[in-house]
């Protein structure tokens, strides 16, 4: 079996990282193009979670963990409760 060397293996990671960098750019830029505000609120906490990803790879686990717990968990679920609310009282 062969070995992936260490510097294969960065450039692997650095790529990846560049992936999730765009993603992360497509998912805002969706966040405000969308006309749903569901589908608003949902793009970005996507964003959000590529972020964390991303935060992952580049080897801060805890600032991760904060973005994924916070940033693509609870304040999604704060929005969708806000839309929630606000749709209901509308009708």
């Amino acid at each position: 079996m062969h070995a992936i060397s260490s510097e294969v293996f960065d450039n692997m990671v650095d790529l990846f990282v560049y992936l999730l960098c765009g993603s992360i750019l497509v998912s805002g830029i969706l966040a405000v193009c969308l006309d749903s505000t569901l589908a608003a609120a949902v793009s970005g906490g996507l964003a959000s979670l590529f972020a964390a990803v991303c935060y992952v790879l580049l080897g801060a686990p805890d600032v991760a963990m904060t973005e994924a717990s916070i940033g693509s968990g609870l304040s999604v679920v704060i929005f969708l409760y806000a839309i929630r609310r606000t749709t209901a009282r509308a009708q």
